[in-house]
């Protein structure tokens, strides 16, 4: 049905932008972000690159490995590749880091809930998930391993290297891990898009014999 694709761009269009704007609400909080974006704040921090294009850049190469692990990107992955961080920059640019402690939670709070309103809508649409999502269900798929073994190692690593690297890692990544599982699983059948049914009709005629 046509209102049903009109839905779904919106809704993954809507989602990626407001993806970019919630992480930029984190980071202003200073209270720490999530394990991928500790990554992506170190790297920038070392190469002098913005957050957002940072963002992009590791997007891409996580794409990347999707090749060995068989998995085909749809256009929600890439446009999540593509949009995630000029939004981010423009979060940045509009918002400012409070002074003080209570605005800092808030703000961070604030980010959290609309970073898991943003998955819902871009995940809901079915049209292709995020790459860093696509890499711990390529691995799961192609090895075998525990999908939550899959994800920790994944987010751990990266964790560990974005904080080498200089990224802020707080009570709010902390936070982030125990919240965001939870906030998503509640949100998504709220937002995700139905699929399309077959007509009672159509079911019931049966082929000549």
């Amino acid at each position: 049905m046509p209102f049903l694709s009109i839905r779904r761009w919106a809704q993954l269009l809507t989602g990626l932008f407001l993806y970019g704007v919630s992480l930029a609400m984190m980071i202003r909080a200073g209270l720490g972000v999530s394990p991928w974006d500790v990554l992506g704040q170190g790297a920038s921090l070392q190469t002098g690159i913005p957050f957002g294009w940072m963002t992009n850049i590791i997007g891409a190469l996580v794409l990347l490995l999707w090749i060995p692990l068989r998995q085909k990107p749809g256009v929600g992955t890439v446009l999540n590749v593509l949009l995630v961080g000029p939004s981010a920059e423009v979060g940045l640019a509009l918002i400012s880091e409070p002074d003080q402690l209570w605005a800092r939670v808030l703000l961070f709070t604030g980010g959290l809930v609309l970073l898991a309103v943003a998955s819902g809508l871009y995940i809901g649409a079915r049209l292709g998930p995020g790459p860093r999502d696509g890499l711990m269900t390529g691995v799961h798929s192609r090895y075998g391993l525990p999908i939550w073994l899959v994800r920790t190692t994944i987010e751990a690593t990266v964790l560990g290297l974005g904080w080498v690297l200089g990224g802020t890692v707080g009570l709010g990544t902390v936070a982030f891990a125990l919240l965001i599982g939870p906030l998503i699983n509640f949100l998504l059948p709220l937002l995700r898009v139905p699929e399309r049914r077959t007509s009672t009709a159509a079911l019931a005629v049966e082929p000549a014999p």
